[in-house]
């Protein structure tokens, strides 16, 4: 009998049940009844406290287009899993103890970065793991391509092309504020698909200046409005300049609730423009899978099966030039994919007169 532990950890996002049910279905057919697959309930949680129960092939049934994750998740952040609970309860240990206790042969884990993280250390605890790359971020080292992903980026474009008609009916500057708060992959793939004008990545610090004067450049060429695109974690050349402390304390002092309200106020006082903000927030997590996202689950979840069908742990399924292949786990955690100032999108994109603020 083969035991498997399925484990969805960190923030949620559209396909994480069709990548579930990726790997369960080929599992499924492979060994027909005699594998078991056990739900650890809301991510690394789960795994710590004991909390589990047994799926059945009904379970996998009719979630293809369903958002969210049928086991739940939950943050728990890396940098304390070697921290002991509230009541001393050492996390690694109890992770690694109900591991050997459900006698499982597997763990697979789908999630993001501080997931990866966690999953290789249990891997070096000798725990077998196969990892799947879950963000709207897209920003896992190893793969081209995140499941969630592409879903986030048409719920983002949307909101930009729901934007457009309001701000040429009443001639305004527009921010739409999209989530990433380390990368920008989402908000520079949303930007460029909904027409934004200027786009604010954390990866290129901004001068507020260069913002103005496209603006202003806008106006002169008889342009009614302007929308920018700008990334949670968008950041000022001036801010990008300060040290982790200094710019914590700046921070604190801060009297607006995200960067986009600050860009904002920037832009009214010097142009004298009016500016409105438009935050989709965690719409951009939810609903249902993309079609491009149902086919890529699909394939990464059947390729982590055949992992575990050939006993080949210590791997995350990443997808590259279109192939999908396994990329070892050490490789992967700790390190992030961001947006290259110089790459050939950012270029592109500016030959077609977007603004990057530098």
């Amino acid at each position: 009998m083969k035991r498997v532990g399925f484990l969805t950890s960190g923030g949620d996002c559209q396909s994480l049940n069709a990548t579930m049910r990726g790997v369960a279905k080929t599992l499924y057919q492979t060994y027909g009844g005699d594998v078991e697959i056990y739900g650890i309930l809301e991510g690394y949680k789960g795994l710590i406290y004991g909390n589990y129960r047994l799926l059945e092939s009904r379970d996998f049934s009719g979630i293809l287009t369903e958002g969210g994750t049928i086991i739940g998740t939950s943050r728990q952040p890396f940098k304390y899993m070697r921290d002991p609970d509230e009541n001393g309860l050492d996390k690694v240990e109890a992770m690694k103890s109900n591991y050997k206790k459900w006698n499982l042969d597997c763990l697979v884990i789908l999630g993001g970065n501080g997931t990866h993280k966690t999953a290789n250390l249990l891997r070096e605890e000798g725990c077998n793991v196969v990892t799947l790359p879950k963000t709207i971020d897209n920003d896992i080292w190893g793969t081209d391509m995140t499941f969630g992903f592409q879903s986030a980026v048409n719920i983002a474009t949307n909101a930009i092309d729901c934007i457009h008609t309001t701000a040429a009916s009443h001639g305004r500057v527009f921010i739409v504020e999209v989530m990433g708060h380390k990368v920008g992959w989402l908000t520079l793939h949303a930007g460029i698909a909904g027409g934004a004008d200027i786009i604010l990545l954390p990866e290129i610090p901004y001068d507020i200046d260069s913002v103005v004067e496209a603006l202003d450049k806008r106006t002169k060429e008889g342009k009614r409005f302007s929308i920018l695109a700008v990334a949670e974690g968008a950041i000022s050349k001036e801010d990008a300049a300060l040290s982790k402390k200094e710019l914590k304390q700046k921070r604190k002092k801060n009297p607006f609730p995200s960067i986009s309200y600050q860009v904002g106020q920037e832009i009214q006082e010097r142009t004298g423009q009016e500016v409105r903000i438009t935050v989709p927030g965690h719409t951009q997590r939810g609903g249902e899978p993309s079609p491009y996202d149902r086919v890529i689950s699909s394939r990464l979840g059947a390729a982590a099966a055949r992992l575990i069908i050939k006993e080949q742990y210590g791997y995350m399924v990443g997808l590259r030039d279109g192939e999908v292949v396994p990329v070892p786990l050490e490789e992967v955690a700790g390190k992030l994919k961001v947006v290259d100032p110089k790459s050939t999108i950012i270029q592109e994109a500016k030959g077609l007169g977007i603004c990057f603020g530098d």
